[in-house]
């Protein structure tokens, strides 16, 4: 299953021109593994959403990648019904049927959020999702700055950039692409020591295993 043509994403991309904060994580981390989910928890992040492709699975792939299971496992246990996924794909007017999001759900164990807009737009319907928590009490998590972060921030939710792919073998050429580019200019971003708003609920390093500097990038 592949993306239809994300006009959303375009028109966001030129506000960031104007505000490159927008693309900014607040946290970042290598993947998964790294984040302590029961300190984030305790922090007050109480919901969390995640994308799909090169954050939990291959691209396009339903099955987790394998060394993540440990900590999605764990994650399960402390969020247990306030984890969903969110994909450009899967669950938008471009899977018939839902028949991606339902596999996935069998594969991941849990829910593919159904939804119209695509990231970064249509964050009010995964607010609708969670209601009655609030944004500030959700994190959302995925690969791409100017899709997941954006989206994230716009809808004053917690990011956390996974700044290590699981694979480029089988990505969208364009996607690889635009995400190498997101990464150097994160990289420019952090050496003009420009950061990410701060959000509103405080969240320390206690929430990473390990400490990643956003300068650190895994694709070669």
């Amino acid at each position: 299953m592949g993306q239809s043509f994300n006009f959303q994403g375009v028109i966001q991309a030129f506000r960031v021109l104007a505000s490159p904060r927008l693309m900014i994580p607040n946290l970042v981390v290598r993947d998964i593994r790294d984040i302590n989910f029961e300190q984030l928890h305790k922090a007050g992040i109480v919901a969390i959403a995640f994308d799909k492709d090169n954050c939990l699975t291959r691209p396009y792939g339903n099955e987790l990648h394998p060394p993540f299971e440990e900590a999605w496992k764990k994650c399960k246990e402390v969020y247990r019904d306030n984890v969903v996924i969110v994909s450009n794909s899967a669950g938008t007017q471009d899977d018939k049927d839902h028949q991606g999001a339902i596999a996935i759900e069998k594969a991941l164990g849990v829910h593919v959020l159904r939804h119209q807009e695509k990231k970064p737009a249509g964050g009010h319907e995964l607010l609708h999702y969670f209601h009655p928590t609030p944004a500030s009490q959700i994190a959302f998590v995925g690969d791409r700055a100017l899709t997941d972060i954006v989206f994230g921030h716009n809808y004053g939710m917690l990011t956390i950039l996974t700044r290590q792919v699981v694979t480029e073998q089988g990505d969208n050429p364009m996607a690889v692409q635009i995400r190498r580019m997101e990464h150097r200019v994160l990289d420019l971003l952090d050496r003009m020591n420009i950061r990410a708003k701060e959000h509103a609920i405080p969240v320390d390093a206690q929430v990473l295993k390990s400490i990643h500097s956003p300068t650190t990038s895994s694709e070669k």
